[in-house]
């Protein structure tokens, strides 16, 4: 018999101020009743790089191998797994249609890595649209940046 992976909901997101580089980083975890949460701060970064590293952070956190329903409200993160553009990016040599690399490769990577230890749906929500939990992680992804610190560093 086998035992099916534990089905864990994981909300993300990342927030970037342009003009300074200053950026945050929030995940939330849920498994049943259970639910962990950390958000993180770093300088001299992207909005899109805040978000990946907070889907990368959450799936860190994991310390089994989980179904995942990662809710996030970034297209970038998102369509890069549901729509193949990281399979484009990897069969062109890390390249874009335009022919620059990649951003962020090595956070790609690492998200590549972690995909093939759970079974991950990406699933896009609205931002600023009332989604609780999407709220949620704006709200501790935003005071990490702004304070230049966040519940793990």
């Amino acid at each position: 018999m086998t035992v099916q992976p534990k089905l864990v909901q994981a909300f993300t997101d990342g927030s970037c101020d342009t003009a300074s580089g200053h950026g945050g980083w929030a995940f939330l975890l849920r498994y049943g009743q259970r639910t962990t949460a950390a958000s993180g701060y770093e300088a001299g970064t992207t909005n899109n790089r805040m978000e990946l590293t907070a889907a990368v952070r959450a799936l860190e956190e994991l310390k089994q191998p989980c179904r995942v329903q990662l809710v996030t409200d970034s297209q970038y993160l998102k369509k890069a797994f549901t729509d193949g553009w990281l399979a484009k990016w990897q069969r062109n040599g890390w390249r874009a249609a335009s022919k620059a690399p990649v951003k962020n490769r090595d956070l790609w990577e690492r998200l590549l890595e972690l995909e093939q230890r759970h079974q991950v749906e990406w699933t896009w929500t609205k931002g600023h649209a009332g989604h609780s939990e999407n709220e949620t992680v704006d709200g501790m992804a935003l005071a990490a940046r702004k304070a230049r610190r966040g519940t793990v560093d």
